[in-house]
């Protein structure tokens, strides 16, 4: 449930690609099971502009989600770059002591906001 609560443009687009292929689906049965073209409109307006329109939609969420997450990276690093700037410096081994901290040097310029 959290994952749908954080990641509900995935779930949606992944809920809107598979009910515009179910609807291209029926659409394409109701169309080949008969030979009129008055019986065989219904099932392309609503079938075929309902499915073609829900995959869009759906691709449109999926790429909503993935600029969305961009946007989170580029605002941590925004973030950790106003923060200090520095990479956080590990010992070199079991006895080592931690290096000295360093100055960080941020330009104002770097901001992203």
């Amino acid at each position: 449930m959290k994952y749908l609560r954080n990641e509900w443009d995935r779930a949606g687009a992944w809920l809107c690609v598979t009910a515009g292929a179910v609807a291209l689906v029926v659409g394409y049965f109701g169309v080949s099971g008969t030979l009129e073209t008055g019986k065989q409109l219904p099932y392309v307006v609503s079938g075929g502009m309902a499915g073609l329109f829900l995959l869009g939609l759906g691709a449109l969420l999926w790429v909503s989600a993935d600029l969305r997450d961009e946007w989170r990276k580029l605002d941590a690093i925004d973030r950790h770059l106003l923060d200090g700037g520095t990479l956080p410096q590990a010992p070199a081994g079991p006895g080592a002591t931690p290096p000295e901290p360093q100055e960080p040097f941020v330009p104002q310029e770097v901001s992203l906001r």
